[in-house]
């Protein structure tokens, strides 16, 4: 009996999971992403972007869908949505898998503030001028305007636009993975002595905090939001093997309602 599965993605672990699943005979696999890039990667699956209209709308599509089983493989700090996956999952009474990939640890050598969200961080940077380099989303970036002073290096996917009513911002567009030798380099040019960032996890972003840690460079990290307690691997190969465990031990998956005829 073939499943469906839908990936709720935008990382870009979901994309190497999707691929996995689109040569897996067992399954049909689709990617739902929420459309906040505007030119996304592309897709191993075939992609629905845009969001469902929280919880009872997620539920809703699974039913539609006949979905069979549901995998948030999103972004650490996409708690809403985490949330909702959770409980659109238990209202269409089928199983969810979470990947989630592991939080970056402190180094002996790392010089980190850890604050709770993009406001702390705002104030963690201090008053004094600064150059500050940002690598937060685009619609994070705004309680940055309430300190003008600093000087900021914005790296982001898309272009940030409108760009911040700040006096001094460069902006840089560009997709992972960093290698630290790069970022290293990058830091360097710019005079950066402070970075923001999320505690993203995961090597594709890694390089900055690897290159802070080189040059002694502070790291304001945002920690992570507390996500449902469901069940969840790491790794893309720990998700799988969970799969596999979850298909073994489940009853034959039910029949779409558009094969029945109803």
């Amino acid at each position: 009996m073939i499943r469906s599965i839908l990936i709720l993605g935008g990382t870009a672990e979901a994309k190497v999971l999707a691929a996995r699943l689109a040569v897996d005979q067992r399954f049909t696999t689709e990617l739902s992403l929420a459309g906040r890039t505007k030119v996304p990667a592309v897709q191993p699956v075939p992609v629905r972007i845009g969001g469902f209209g929280g919880a009872q709308g997620l539920a809703q599509y699974l039913r539609e869908k006949a979905v069979s089983i549901l995998i948030d493989a999103t972004h650490p700090y996409a708690a809403q949505i985490s949330s909702n996956a959770a409980a659109a999952a238990e209202l269409a009474s089928i199983p969810l898998l979470a990947l989630r990939r592991h939080p970056w640890v402190r180094e002996p050598d790392d010089r980190w503030t850890e604050v709770e969200n993009v406001a702390e961080a705002v104030s963690a940077v201090g008053q004094d001028r600064r150059s500050i380099f940002l690598t937060l989303g685009r619609q994070e970036l705004l309680p940055f305007e309430a300190a003008p002073q600093h000087e900021y290096l914005i790296r982001s996917v898309d272009p940030v636009d409108p760009p911040l009513a700040v006096p001094n911002a460069q902006y840089l567009t560009s997709r992972g993975p960093f290698a630290e030798v790069d970022e290293v380099r990058l830091l360097q040019e710019h005079r950066i002595d402070a970075i923001v960032a999320k505690n993203s996890g995961g090597p594709a972003s890694y390089g900055k905090i690897a290159a802070a840690r080189a040059l002694g460079i502070e790291v304001v990290l945002i920690r992570r939001p507390t996500l449902p307690n469901v069940r969840a691997a790491e790794t893309v190969d720990d998700l799988l093997a969970m799969l596999d465990a979850l298909v073994a031990h489940a009853p034959p998956a039910s029949t779409p309602l558009k094969e029945r005829g109803e």
